[in-house]
């Protein structure tokens, strides 16, 4: 059985991708690929924060500040790997299989999707440190 702080925990994620993903579109309007991906994620980590504070982990018990630093810590491990992802298709695997429909957009989806879980068990045990799960 999925728990029902991580089906949240998904619900706030995708919240917070669609922010991603919409702002590096436009971001994309007026300045790099790569610097419109890091800046939509922070929309799109400033939106988690939010999100993931005040409906998934609203009974953890650390300071705003210890949750915030952890927070940041987790998520700049995870847009490296967003990064990552996002560049080596667009790059690479595209290019290699000829892909040609919105390459830039289609990688920066997977990227997006590819640290959910990662992240998750991070903000679970480090950011918002939950040490017991409420029972249904």
């Amino acid at each position: 059985m999925i728990e029902r702080r991580f089906m949240l925990f998904v619900a706030a994620s995708g919240l917070a991708a669609l922010a991603n993903f919409c702002s590096r579109i436009l971001f994309s309007h007026v300045m790099a690929y790569v610097y419109a991906i890091v800046l939509a994620y922070m929309v799109g980590m400033a939106t988690a924060f939010l999100l993931n504070r005040t409906y998934v982990f609203k009974d953890a018990g650390k300071p705003l500040g210890h949750q915030l630093s952890w927070f940041v810590a987790v998520n700049m491990l995870a847009l490296l790997q967003t990064l990552l992802i996002s560049l080596a298709f667009t790059h690479y695997v595209f290019p290699w299989f000829g892909m040609l429909f919105h390459p830039e957009a289609i990688a920066h989806a997977l990227g997006i999707a590819a640290p959910a879980v990662v992240s998750y068990f991070g903000h679970k045990h480090l950011t918002f440190r939950i040490t017991k799960e409420p029972h249904p």
